[in-house]
């Protein structure tokens, strides 16, 4: 196997890891959500005036699958929407009170894992870091070429498949 096929393998692989052995901790904390959900009550909250759009965009999802999602977090109390005075056409979203508890929930659990793996991280030095940061925003660039190429627009696209 060459070295390039290493890599893919070991990051998939250390992925599944991940989410595997999260993956206990995540549902007992934040029970009844899925993962899409949590992802999008994280990005509600980081990012000022979420719309359809900026969520498609942040969560690599289609416009039609995150109308559905907010859709379910609206009726869910999760999530509100909210027009801005001088933009009547735009919907935003922000989290309600039951939303943020999610959203702190997350954190929390985020952060321990942080510290569990905390040990590794610090044997890691600047350059080691400074390569694998390089490494991964120059696969980034070549990706978000590729999806270009590939016309798979997902500000346009609105099949939820």
């Amino acid at each position: 196997m060459n070295k390039q096929d290493q890599v893919m393998l070991q990051f998939r692989d250390l992925f599944n890891k991940l989410a595997w052995i999260n993956k206990g901790k995540m549902e007992e904390g934040l029970k009844g959500c899925k993962p899409s959900e949590v992802h999008c009550i994280e990005c509600i909250e980081k990012n000022a005036d979420s719309n359809v759009t900026k969520l498609a965009e942040s969560l690599y999802m289609t416009k039609g699958a995150i109308s559905k999602l907010t859709k379910k977090l609206t009726d869910r109390g999760l999530i509100e929407s909210y027009q801005k005075p001088e933009n009547k056409k735009e919907v935003y979203f922000r989290l309600t009170e039951q939303g943020r508890t999610i959203f702190h929930i997350h954190e929390e659990l985020h952060n321990g894992f942080r510290m569990r793996d905390q040990a590794v991280f610090e044997q890691v030095t600047g350059e080691q870091y400074d390569s694998m940061l390089s490494f991964i925003e120059k696969y980034s660039r070549h990706l978000d070429g590729e999806i270009k190429k590939q016309g798979l627009d997902i500000h346009t696209s609105d099949s939820s498949g």
